[in-house]
Order: structure tokens, then sequence, then C-alpha cells
């Protein structure tokens, strides 16, 4: 998942995060110079600034690479950005498999089945933020920044309420339909506030993936595959338009946090205000639901997968925030429905058709365009962050660390 090393997440106790600008010893010229200014002793004693004939490797090749015919498809970051998007489009598909086995059985409580995911979260992320700041500066924490992370804890755990209330109510193609609005939303929000601006080739890339999930709605619809009465489709459809906005909220606002704070942090403070949120939620709404569940082995083993696999879910998706962007991480999500077949043919016994696999590798080949003009760093460049990426963090999936380490995979 990540071969690197793991400077940020698991450094010892007491090391500081690289969050300032980068390095204290180094200024690196971005643009391919062929100097660096190093402000380290003299050979004769003196702090006398020296030339020295040494280019950063990665921005050099940034440099040379920008608008670049398939510069960022050869690079070895572009391939572990398509499989990590693959798994987590698997580990969604895993979940729905996994609610509807739990709905099979006839327990159906959909914000309290994700409650015990931000609890497992807490007790491994929150737990290791305490280890790394002590209860003082997490309370600091909680007190400066508590607010920017109860909002995005908000959208996720809404986004994810919205959308599973919608398939109460809408036909499942209807609201796969309209979870497209994500990947709107995300652009928008991104281009007006993120100061990203998309390639025409990114804009390709997306209407091809968008086009192949076109086709495995026509498959469905001439098959009868998800064709399930609604029992009030407007109600439904609106559910999942206003789950589609929560989301693509959540996903841009998660990508700008991770890029600038260490991903520990993040993703323990996203489960620590979500598991409150959450259980609110969930003890107002799911009480009913509690009353008529049923309860035995084989939901305990539903509840215990589902709750891994969303919580490995969790933990991977900023790594994709960091390597990529938002818009890049919903269409990944769009092959779920190819993994759900595959997953179907097995699990319930499906008969996969022969739309399937071609819509499969169009949404692929989209994945592929939309990164086919980029350089070697392509969206690990926050515009956000400055030039040099110095109000960024340096983790996992970050271009400040590639700079600081251009051995580093990831």
């Amino acid at each position: 998942m990540a071969p690197a090393n793991f400077t940020e997440e698991f450094t010892p106790k007491g090391d500081s995060e690289h969050i300032g600008p980068m390095g204290n010893t180094t200024t690196v010229q971005p643009k391919g110079a062929d100097a660096v200014v190093s402000r380290g002793s003299s050979e004769n004693g003196h702090g006398v600034p020296q030339f020295v004939d040494e280019a950063n490797p990665v921005l050099e090749a940034q440099a040379s690479s920008k608008g670049r015919w398939f510069a960022y498809v050869k690079t070895k970051q572009f391939w572990i950005a398509m499989l990590l998007g693959q798994l987590l489009a698997i580990c969604i598909t895993s979940t729905n498999t996994l609610s509807s086995l739990l709905a099979a059985e006839g327990t159906s409580i959909p914000a309290f089945q994700t409650f015990f995911n931000y609890v497992l979260l807490n007790l491994i992320y929150t737990t290791y933020t305490l280890y790394k700041y002590g209860f003082k500066k997490w309370g600091k924490l909680i007190l400066k920044d508590g607010w920017r992370f109860f909002i995005l804890a908000f959208f996720d755990v809404e986004g994810n309420y919205f959308v599973v209330l919608a398939y109460r109510y809408t036909t499942i193609l209807s609201a796969q339909l309209i979870n497209f609005w994500a990947i709107v939303i995300v652009v928008i929000i991104s281009f007006l506030f993120m100061r990203v601006r998309y390639h025409w080739l990114q804009i390709i890339g997306i209407f091809l993936c968008i086009g192949g999930m076109g086709i495995l709605f026509g498959s469905d619809h001439m098959t009868g595959y998800n064709a399930f009465p609604a029992a009030n489709q407007v109600k439904g459809d609106l559910f999942a338009l206003l789950g589609a906005t929560f989301y693509g909220l959540a996903n841009v606002f998660e990508e700008y946090l991770v890029s600038e704070r260490p991903l520990y942090e993040v993703v323990g403070q996203l489960a620590f205000w979500g598991m409150f949120i959450n259980g609110a939620q969930a003890g107002i709404f799911d009480r009913p639901s509690f009353r008529t569940a049923v309860w035995n082995s084989r939901v305990g083993g539903y509840l215990t997968g589902y709750t891994f696999i969303l919580s490995l879910f969790y933990s991977l998706a900023p790594i994709l925030f960091r390597l990529t962007s938002a818009a890049f991480f919903n269409i990944s999500l769009l092959t779920g429905n190819f993994w759900g077949v595959a997953i179907g043919i097995k699990v319930f016994h499906l008969q996969i058709h022969w739309m399937y696999p071609i819509a499969f590798v169009l949404i692929l080949v989209g994945q592929v365009i939309y990164f086919l003009r980029q350089g070697n760093l392509a969206e690990q460049l926050k515009p956000w962050l400055g030039e040099e990426q110095e109000r960024g963090v340096s983790g996992i999936g970050t271009a400040k660390r590639r700079v600081e380490n251009p051995e580093a995979l990831v």
C-alpha cells in the first residue's frame, strides 16, 4: 500500500512534523535551477552562503516534464494511485455487499452500523495523536481547529446517512445517477475556492469515466439487474442529491486538510467528532430499527467485516487525496458497480453482462486520459500550498515529501 519510509505517521515521539518551509538548511530553486544556496558553515568556519552545483531531481523532473504527454503515466506514482483507487472501490463495494447481507438478515440500522467505524478509527488515530502530542497539545488542537474537523465530520456523516436513506425510497439506478453530482460539486468547489485549474484532457477523462458508468446503467436496465420499485422516488432522489452534495464537500475539505496537517491528526479528528454526531443521529433515528433488528452470529460477523473494511477505506482515502485529488478519488470509485457484480457472482449468484467489462475498461481509460498530459508530480502539487508547497505537510503521498526524499515512492 505504501512501501516508502513512514516518516510522517510513525516517527518517534518528540520528532516534529515537517510543516514549515522545505528544510531549514537549503533553499531549492523549483524551476530546474543549477544551484542551491547552502547556509551551513564554510570550510573557514564562517557561515557565508555557498553555491553548490546541486539541484533537486524531483523539482527538475517536474519542471522539465510539465505539459509533456505521458510524463506522469510513466511514473510509479501513477500506477500506485490507480491501484489504490481500485482498492478503495472494492472496499466501498464490499461494505455495500455487507449492508445488503445485513438487510437480508432483517437488520437495517444505517447510522448505528457506521458508528462502530468511527469508534475503531478513534481508537487507532486519536490514541496515536495523543501519544504524539500529549493531552495539552491535543486539547489546544481541539480548541483551535476543532471547528474545522467538526465541519468535515458533519459533511461525512450526513453524506453517509442521506445516501443510505435515499436507497430506501428511490431506485438504485436513480440514486447512482444522482451520485454523479458529487463529481460536479468537487470540480466546482476545487475550481472556485482551491484555485485548481483543470486541463481539457482531464475534463475529457472525467466524461469518459461517466460514459463508462452510463454503459453499466444501460446494461442494468436491459437485464433488469437492480430494477427494484421506488417507494417514493421524488423523496428518495432529493435525499440522494443531498447526500451527494455532502460527499463532494467532505471530499474537497478532507483533501485540503490532509495536505496541510498530519494524516493521523485529520483521521483521528474526523473519527472523534464523527463518533458524537453519528451516535446522536443513531440514537434519534435508528431506535425503531433496533426494536425489529435480528441479532445472531451472522449479523455480528457482517458488522465486524463492515467496520474493518470501512476503517481501511477511511485510512487509505487520505493518501489518494494527497497523491491525486478529490476529483480523481471520485472517478476511481465509479468502477464499484463492476466490482459489485464480480462479488455478487459468488455471494448472490449473479451473472455478469457482456457490457460490464467494456464499461470497466472505458472507466480505466478515462482515468489514464485524466493524467495524460501532466508533469511528474501531477496533482501532488496543491495550488493552495504555495509554489514550493511550503504551507503543506511532509507526509505519505505529498509532493513535499517527494522533494525532501526523492527516493520515496509516495
